[in-house]
């Protein structure tokens, strides 16, 4: 693709995924916008490293996608079989409120139980996230070194930024996403050199003879 097409994807795909958060379609179409955002943004960044010849452009963005996933899935899981795990042996019928209410009252050892479990979880979301902005960092970095554009050096340090920074990390990487759509569509594209105008050739005059 060309350098146009690719920084029409990319400036589309960051404006889905700012738009995304807003959750101005429901939280269905949010996370449908949000990865349609990331994966044309990946096709852009593909198309770049290919422009440019510079791999990590597209690998790293790649890595850092996948690191977050595994992170997220990751996260799921430990909660859940942590839950599950200490859900199993307590004498409750779950089908009483009354009773689970008593129960948790009198028996703070296993709030605090649900409670490890639930920071366990988060740290392992809260690592990956880091490490996925790392990544992503390294990838808008080279974007920028190759295409001049510092806005997107600028988008890979307020990512970053706010991965490190729990709860309103989020709005600040959400601003990383406004960036990065500036960066795509503020690339200049390489213009046509202007061909010089041929020179116009003078016809010959005929020489006049000289006076008698």
């Amino acid at each position: 693709m060309s350098v146009e097409s690719n920084k029409v994807l990319g400036g589309v795909g960051a404006l889905l995924m700012v738009i995304s958060l807003l959750g101005l379609f429901g939280t269905p179409y949010t996370l449908f916008l949000l990865v349609v955002g990331i994966i044309l943004v990946l096709i852009a960044l593909k198309g770049f490293a290919d422009h440019y010849q510079d791999g990590g452009i597209f690998n790293n963005a790649l890595y850092g996608f996948i690191t977050v996933i595994v992170g997220i899935v990751a996260t799921a899981a430990i909660f859940v079989m942590l839950i599950l795990q200490a859900l199993s042996g307590l004498p409750i019928d779950w089908t009483n409120p009354m009773e689970i209410q008593q129960y948790f009252m009198s028996h703070m050892d296993v709030v605090w139980q649900f409670a490890g479990a639930a920071v366990g979880a988060l740290v392992v979301f809260y690592i990956s996230l880091v490490v996925s902005a790392v990544l992503f960092r390294k990838s808008l970095d080279a974007l920028s070194t190759r295409s001049g554009e510092k806005m997107f050096g600028a988008a890979g340090l307020v990512w970053l930024i706010g991965a490190a920074i729990p709860l309103i990390g989020i709005i600040i990487i959400w601003i990383s996403w406004i960036l990065m759509a500036v960066g795509f569509f503020s690339i200049k594209t390489a213009q046509a050199p202007v061909q010089p105008p041929a020179p116009t050739v003078q016809p010959l005059q005929p020489s006049q003879p000289p006076p008698p």
